[in-house]
């Protein structure tokens, strides 16, 4: 199996990897660990439960992520103490969830909101990881990677003739709209999908950000190419960009696609590509290479780093020079533990066609759920979205949150109204995932029939 090509089998060292790995540290007491990561005491990872609580007292929602917060993991709702809200490792597909005062082993379908492709803690990312780190990961002087991997993503990436690293997708979309601003000398912005929580970006709904952060932003449904027409056509000669997060749930339709391209070289703006969940995921170059439509600018990260915080800004040259320009600056935008981990991820994309794999695995997580659905005779609930970044949608609210919240006690951990997403790792997961999904229709019919 592909997964075997890379990571090296526990207990079966028979491949020598190119920088000393995690998998050879050594404990306290000079014995190589299992895989690099500590056990643990299980009474001591249980010892303060419930962690739900805990968090919520000392972290605003419980989580500095808002997608991990128990009413978004878990709908809400008072939440049964008995349902784990936090992780103590991960490792593969798997998490280790804190339960009670032990840990329960879960298969991760959300593989970290999509920013793991390969799978957690795999050994040759860790590895050349473990190394940057120890070598000292930040200095005074930018690091020799950031040149190095800045140079793989211009030959990975079509559009990509210069690249400009941060750590953040929300910051690097953003960087990416005040480089389309500078080149153009101009203000407006028409854009359609999620380009995270800065202020230009947001809904009107989002409190706490000024009026006129959001005057500049005309936004439009995506995949509707009169409303994008209507709102360039408003934008008239101060338009700057067009901002695209190409799939939301699928595929755009090529009409829509190859309009905003045109739109964009007619009125003279930046088209810009936010491939932060479809790079390195449906191609190395994502939707622009899928598609073979280019944008003048694309931003990546999330699985171009299998986990590891990075994000980067690339596209034409005459276009990124305008970086030069503004002011786009982060103390720790070349810190080289994100970049290693890119170099890493370049490796496995340069000896096998990861994105080939996902879909294939992809397909098999989403009919594993397909057949237990089909199996169990609940009505209301259908799987979407493409086969690397997949969705189960339910008709009936209440019953998506007692899915979410059966399925992790036995065994798996879905996302509640989002993309669950394929990851090399999940290869020898698929029995595990039917039956967690099958377990937890099961337990919902019961209930629904009062058993």
């Amino acid at each position: 199996m592909i997964w075997d090509k890379f990571r090296r089998s526990r207990g079966d060292e028979s491949t020598e990897p190119a920088v000393p790995s995690v998998d050879d540290a050594a404990s306290e007491d000079g014995e190589p660990d299992d895989d690099g990561f500590p056990e643990g005491d299980p009474e001591a990872v249980g010892e303060h439960e419930p962690w739900a609580s805990r968090a919520a007292a000392v972290i605003p929602g419980g989580s500095s992520t808002g997608s991990k917060r128990p009413e978004a993991l878990f709908g809400e709702g008072p939440l049964d103490e008995t349902i784990p809200t936090h992780y103590s490792r991960a490792r593969g597909c798997s998490l280790f969830v804190v339960d009670g005062d032990s840990e329960l082993e879960v298969v991760d379908c959300t593989m970290a909101l999509g920013s793991v492709a390969i799978g957690y803690a795999d050994s040759h990312v860790t590895s050349v990881v473990v190394q940057a780190a120890s070598l000292g990961n930040v200095g005074g002087m930018p690091n020799v990677l950031e040149v190095s991997v800045a140079e793989r993503l211009c030959d990975f990436i079509p559009c990509a003739e210069q690249v400009r690293f941060l750590k953040s997708g929300a910051e690097a979309v953003s960087a990416a709209v005040r480089i389309a601003r500078t080149y153009t000398a101009r203000d407006r912005i028409v854009c359609a999908g999620y380009f995270g929580w800065h202020d230009w970006a947001s809904g009107d709904d989002v409190a706490g950000i000024p009026a006129g952060a959001r005057t500049d932003v005309a936004r439009v449904p995506f995949d509707d190419v009169q409303a994008l027409e209507d709102a360039v056509r408003g934008a008239g000669s101060s338009l700057a960009a067009i901002v695209i997060e190409p799939v939301v749930e699928r595929l755009p339709s090529p009409e829509w696609i190859a309009r905003a391209r045109a739109l964009a070289t007619e009125n003279g703006a930046v088209l810009i590509f936010d491939e932060m969940k479809t790079g390195f995921r449906l191609k190395p170059g994502g939707y622009g290479e899928l598609s073979g439509v280019e944008p003048d600018v694309a931003v990546f990260g999330k699985a171009m780093a299998n986990g590891f915080s990075i994000a980067a800004v690339v596209g034409r040259a005459d276009v990124m020079d305008a970086a030069r320009r503004t002011w786009i600056s982060s103390t720790l935008a070349g810190e080289t533990v994100g970049l290693a981990a890119t170099h890493a991820v370049l490796d496995w994309h340069e000896k096998e066609d990861v994105c080939a794999t996902l879909a294939t695995v992809g397909a098999a997580m989403r009919g594993a759920v397909d057949r237990a659905v089909v199996a169990c005779g609940l009505p209301g609930i259908k799987l979407s979205g493409l086969d690397q970044m997949w969705r189960i949608e339910f008709d009936e609210p209440n019953v998506e949150r007692a899915f979410v919240r059966h399925a992790l006690v036995n065994g798996a951990l879905f996302k509640r109204g989002a993309y669950n997403f394929a990851a090399l790792a999940h290869e020898e997961a698929i029995g595990d995932i039917e039956a967690a999904a099958s377990a937890a229709l099961v337990a919902i019919r019961e209930e629904q029939h009062g058993r």
